[in-house]
């Protein structure tokens, strides 16, 4: 059996077994390595975000939480590199960082056959781009979980002419360009709805205080030519 389809097979007995706990010397006999092979392959896993706990000592092994994992899924070669290519496409995105991990998780739950089809596929595809182009800013990691938890953001921002302010931000949506990605929020230094530019945030600080529900079309955003249109899943 080669790596790819161990670490299948491994996320698929893990699952069938859970909740209970699968020691490393039970699972490397299984698959007929030793059990360092076994921690390796654990780790590669739970770097790629498959949540996959361990205990250690007696008694001890790995368990899985099926809840928050995928079963086998029906993506064809082609539809994951399709999903591949569109993340590639959206560097500097909010949540970009995550999008890498669930396209890891992707592949992971496909089929062995059709996980190495894709590899495959994907090792045929590729953007060309000039060797001095700026890579896009990417959004702060702060910045996200302040959207996604809702929660106030302090941020040193350099407007047009470079000059830093402080301002507490109420997060309310990501919107994007044609060249940059953008924050927008009611700031309370201004007291008013403002869009900022990512790149132009200079640090940013998670506050322990909720945001007030605002929604895009309370803020009443001008977008000179252009209509926001929302993400749909």
């Amino acid at each position: 059996m080669n790596r790819t389809d161990r670490l299948y097979a491994l996320v698929e007995e893990l699952r069938a077994r859970a909740p209970r706990r699968v020691a490393a010397r039970e699972l490397a006999e299984l698959y007929e390595v030793s059990v360092r092979t076994i921690e390796r392959d654990i780790g590669a896993l739970q770097q790629a975000g498959v949540p996959i706990w361990a205990d250690v000592g007696r008694g001890g092994g790995y368990t899985l939480d099926p809840s928050r994992t995928l079963p086998p899924l029906n993506f064809t070669p082609a539809e994951a590199v399709a999903v591949a290519i569109t993340l590639a496409r959206a560097g500097g995105s909010p949540y970009s960082r995550s999008a890498r991990t669930a396209l890891q998780k992707i592949v992971t739950a496909m089929s062995a056959g059709d996980g190495a089809a894709a590899r495959d596929l994907a090792g045929r595809i590729h953007f060309l781009a000039r060797p001095d182009a700026a890579r896009p800013a990417s959004v702060p990691a702060v910045l996200e979980e302040a959207m996604t938890a809702r929660r106030v953001v302090r941020l040193a921002y350099a407007d047009v002419a470079g000059t830093v302010t402080d301002r507490d931000v109420e997060p309310v949506a990501f919107t994007a360009g044609s060249r940059a990605w953008y924050l927008i929020g009611w700031c309370r230094l201004r007291g008013a709805a403002r869009v900022f530019r990512i790149d132009r945030v200079r640090r940013a600080v998670l506050l322990e205080e909720t945001a007030p529900n605002r929604t895009f079309e309370e803020l009443k955003v001008d977008h000179p030519d252009l209509v926001a249109q929302e993400l749909v899943l």
